[in-house]
């Protein structure tokens, strides 16, 4: 049997297992605004590692938060046991895995949780009493509807593929902050780059090109250019900015990833990498230049209608490769002029 037999009460517990990348746990988003649907009155819990939590934290269709500790308690092997501990002290009603992994399904069946739902791959039927089979047809979709089939599957209701992000008050105000500490005004026409993105280079456009982009914006507009990012991406902010001397500002690994949401929100547009700020400006609805390579443009692209993607079909893409073994054709045939001209587009000017 596949359809969930939980009903909606107050005593109802369920376990929302997140998605482990910033990305994918911002297109889950519309399979959590769902499940509330479906349990009004339930209390749900989500269940995710660190770096996504600010995905969900102020989030209205959560009660609780359970930080899966991978680097300490619940480190692999004897923490996984940890975890499932953990998981059964709650007596859980319900598990929603969000992640694909056997070990999602591994520790909703140690921790005892009455139904445990999610997709049959990973060898994961028989932990899994509420298994959703694989459609073909999924993998060649987008993610947000490879999410969703998951509920459609067990009998529960969607609720549209609508992104959303919750941010703080507290963020915000730091957003504001931060813009009136480097000068920018808030009214003004506050443009963000992201020339970063996990996963390796292969899904990087050219840092000189962001430069030049960033260059005459910065001269077309009057204004100084934000440039986002992890810590990882900080040198490369760097090198942004040795390059076009007085036209950005880097903050990249300099705020938490609420406070980089918060920034997101206040950008008139955004020019990004395939990456999770990406989502998380198309949650926000700004509008952006998403440049996109060697992913998926099918599965993976920004999910709200002022966004525009620029890519150029080459044969080897998507190859979905860390770095790319031959030219980075992909990225090469992107051109500067390109991405300028559709960034003045959106900013009609």
């Amino acid at each position: 049997m596949t359809e969930i037999t939980l009903k909606d009460s107050p005593c109802a517990r369920i376990l929302f297992r997140a998605a482990n990348w910033v990305g994918d746990a911002i297109m889950t988003t519309p399979v959590l605004r769902a499940v509330r649907k479906n349990f009004p009155q339930a209390q749900i819990t989500v269940l995710a590692k660190p770096w996504v939590i600010p995905v969900y934290e102020h989030s209205p269709y959560v009660d609780h938060i359970m930080v899966y500790d991978n680097n300490g308690r619940h480190k692999k092997g004897l923490g996984t046991l940890s975890l499932a501990a953990d998981i059964r002290q709650h007596r859980f009603d319900l598990a929603v895995l969000m992640q694909n992994a056997f070990e999602a399904a591994l520790i909703t069946w140690l921790g005892g949780v009455r139904e445990r739902l999610g997709y049959n791959t990973d060898a994961r039927g028989l932990l899994l009493n509420r298994a959703v089979k694989m459609e073909p047809k999924l993998k060649q979709g987008h993610l947000i509807d490879y999410y969703t089939a998951i509920l459609k599957g067990a009998g529960l209701l969607t609720d549209g593929r609508r992104l959303e992000l919750f941010l703080s008050e507290e963020d915000r105000q730091t957003a504001r902050n931060v813009l009136e500490q480097i000068g920018l005004d808030p009214s003004g026409p506050i443009i963000g780059i992201n020339p970063g993105a996990t996963g390796g280079t292969a899904k990087r456009w050219f840092p000189e090109r962001f430069a030049k982009i960033a260059g005459r914006l910065s001269k077309k507009l009057n204004t100084k250019i934000l440039i986002f990012g992890g810590p990882a991406d900080r040198k490369l902010g760097e090198k942004i900015c040795q390059a076009v001397p007085g036209c950005c500002i880097n903050i990249a690994g300099q705020t938490t990833l609420g406070q980089a949401f918060a920034l997101i929100e206040t950008c008139r547009l955004f020019i990004t990498n395939d990456s999770g700020l990406m989502h998380a400006a198309a949650a926000l609805n700004i509008n952006q230049v998403a440049i996109i390579g060697s992913t998926n443009f099918k599965a993976t692209s920004p999910a709200n209608e002022n966004s525009v993607i620029i890519r150029v079909p080459v044969p080897c893409s998507p190859c979905m490769k860390p770095e790319c073994p031959i030219d980075h054709r992909c990225m090469d045939l992107i051109t500067t002029d390109m991405v300028y001209e559709e960034a003045l587009e959106m900013l009609n000017v």
